[in-house]
């Protein structure tokens, strides 16, 4: 456990929504105004409270918590825009990261604009900007793609982007990194250059440059572990 951190005491506004980045991996990435928001805000909505609950708990935070993920947000957009315009302040974390990339977060800042509520997100952590520094492709335009589609639309997307000069970027499950990798070969060609980081900020953080021929033998022969990155080089014949 770390030493006890003690934050600015003035108080944070309420009727108001505050996004709230958590730490990717180490929770040393937590930011003192991130902390001082949490403890501040009448409730926090977080995308799994038992995740959550770990990260509260090492902050000594000890503000009550809602639970706000891809299953029930449709539901509970509404009332907690409610709650806010009555004079309550939420924040909004997911299980790591900043909230609505690539996690729950768009409807509930969507409807809360729509409602006049303001809306502040604080700066913080987000895996793909640190694997796309960290790559060593050009990063002065670049296209993030998330997740591609599971099934329908991903051979569709894929060529949509097989010309794309910018730098791409995705995130991918450790179980299908492989296949993934296997279609970039198919639409991309075995030649392009492409990163591949892992567990960042975490004790086996591990990246991986080269060909995606190399990469995919590379993952193939050592089957990988947790949250992935991948950053493709843009096509230099444009």
């Amino acid at each position: 456990m770390y030493k006890t951190i003690r934050v600015n005491s003035e108080s944070i506004e309420n009727s108001k929504l505050y996004l709230v980045p958590t730490p990717i991996g180490n929770l040393e990435d937590m930011t003192l105004r991130a902390i001082k928001v949490l403890k501040q805000v009448d409730v926090i909505l977080a995308e799994d409270t038992r995740t959550s609950g770990k990260l509260l708990k090492h902050y000594d935070i000890e503000t009550p918590m809602l639970s706000h993920h891809m299953h029930n947000e449709h539901k509970m957009v509404n009332r907690i825009v409610d709650r806010i315009l009555n004079g309550e302040s939420f924040a909004l974390i997911s299980d790591a990261g900043t909230p609505a990339i690539s996690d729950p977060g768009f409807l509930l800042t969507r409807a809360c604009i729509e409602k006049g509520v303001e809306v502040e997100c604080l700066p913080g952590a987000t895996a793909f900007v640190p694997a796309l520094v960290n790559s060593g492709f050009p990063n002065d335009k670049f296209i993030f793609e998330g997740f591609l589609p599971v099934k329908k639309g991903r051979q569709t997307r894929l060529k949509m982007l097989s010309e794309e000069t910018r730098t791409l970027i995705f995130y991918e499950s450790p179980h299908k990194l492989v296949k993934t990798l296997g279609h970039f070969e198919s639409c991309f060609g075995e030649d392009r250059m492409v990163s591949v980081s892992r567990e960042l900020t975490k004790l086996f953080e591990e990246t991986r440059r080269g060909t995606l021929k190399d990469i995919k033998a590379h993952f193939t022969e050592h089957p990988p572990k947790g949250e992935i990155v991948i950053v493709l080089k843009g096509d230099s014949q444009k």
